[in-house]
């Protein structure tokens, strides 16, 4: 694009990046028509998500309605699900037919923990995301009905020990790997292996589900798991639509360069879970999406206007504060492990500061891990 303070940018998906870039696309471009997409009517913050399932947070606590942050901004918001893309036409197809076009857009829709490739886990389990759904399966499920989860790296442990200082019936953590908590290092992992067994959280590492029931999942070495609620938190899942539309890594991720635009398209941009970065790669974590979020604003800017894009080059390493159930949490960086009370007080101090930003209008700082 040329010099244009007028483009029509829209930001598909309410994930981190897309959110906090508004209040500075706004300033800078008071005269541009900037539409926010968004197939649920409030963006979830995922870092308070276990201190909610631990009764820690009420539900507006970690919600930001996104009619209100749009009106706030002075920004459109649509409340649609986006099933397509033609980025040479500069077309958005929606699931429910029709489609939009944009001068500028950025993806931000985040990813999903579904596992099709399980027998059994569409009809009886639920994937950890989207949130909104898998709260509503566990609001319709007995308080003393046996759990079982899918995947035993931090976000896994984490709603095991949350789900356990609830009040649950037994949870029993699945993992596929060796270890659970593998993203850490031994010290931490021992503190987590702790925090489980303290909970009376059971375990079974090397094991692969074969299929799941009603009330039961099934182990390949013939083991069955009673559960009456089976969750998938085995890592993050691109969503299909975006290999048939979109350049995309071996995991179905989108590709970008250093300036966050999608390779092959300079008008648009991908943010946050659902992009890869093939120049600097990362494990799937919102402190990324929050970093990149003033270099997201700065290039769409420039390149509505035709100027000089910046490069984002993330971090390598990020102070990792993990929930053990109760108020009380695990911190991990750069080889030093804590745990106590205060860290959980900490964390929650700048997670409800960063919330606040989102919910009163004001800029944010970021966010709890950094």
């Amino acid at each position: 694009m040329t010099d244009d303070d007028t483009p029509h940018i829209q930001l598909l998906g309410a994930g981190h990046a897309n959110v906090l870039a508004v209040p500075t696309l706004r300033g800078a471009m008071p005269g541009a028509r900037i539409t926010l997409i968004d197939a649920a009517p409030q963006a979830t913050y995922s870092g308070m998500f276990p201190g909610y399932i631990a009764g820690h947070y009420r539900p507006d606590d970690l919600r930001v309605e996104l009619k209100d942050f749009a009106a706030r901004h002075d920004i459109d918001f649509l409340q649609r699900r986006i099933s397509g893309l033609d980025p040479v036409a500069r077309r958005v197809v929606f699931h429910d037919g029709g489609d939009l076009s944009y001068d500028l857009a950025a993806l931000d829709l985040g990813s999903h923990s579904n596992m099709p490739e399980i027998p059994g886990f569409a009809a009886h389990g639920v994937p950890i995301k989207p949130l909104g759904a898998f709260v509503a399966r566990l609001g319709r499920t007995d308080p003393a009905a046996p759990i079982a989860i899918i995947g035993g790296g931090v976000a896994g442990v984490e709603i095991a020990l949350a789900l356990r200082h609830r009040g649950t019936g037994p949870v029993t953590l699945i993992e596929a790997g060796p270890t659970v908590g593998a993203a850490l290092g031994p010290r931490a992992r021992r503190h987590l292996v702790a925090a489980l067994d303290q909970a009376g959280i059971r375990r079974h590492t090397k094991a692969r589900v074969t299929k799941i029931r009603d009330t039961s999942v099934l182990l390949e070495e013939g083991k069955q798991i009673t559960s009456r609620l089976t969750i998938g938190i085995a890592g993050a899942r691109a969503h299909d639509w975006l290999a048939r539309d979109l350049p995309v890594d071996a995991a179905g991720f989108v590709t970008v360069q250093p300036t966050l635009q999608v390779d092959g398209q300079a008008g648009l941009f991908a943010v946050g879970d659902c992009a890869a970065m093939l120049h600097a790669p990362r494990p799937k974590a919102g402190v990324f999406a929050v970093r990149q979020a003033p270099v997201l604003a700065a290039n769409l800017i420039a390149a509505a206007r035709g100027g000089e894009l910046r490069r984002y080059d993330p971090q390598g390493d990020y102070l990792k504060i993990i929930s053990l159930g109760g108020k009380t949490a695990l911190a991990e960086w750069q080889g030093l492990t804590l745990r106590g009370a205060w860290l959980w007080r900490w964390k929650n101090r700048i997670d409800r500061r960063f919330m606040s930003g989102l919910q009163e209008g004001s800029q944010p700082p970021p966010s709890g891990n950094t």
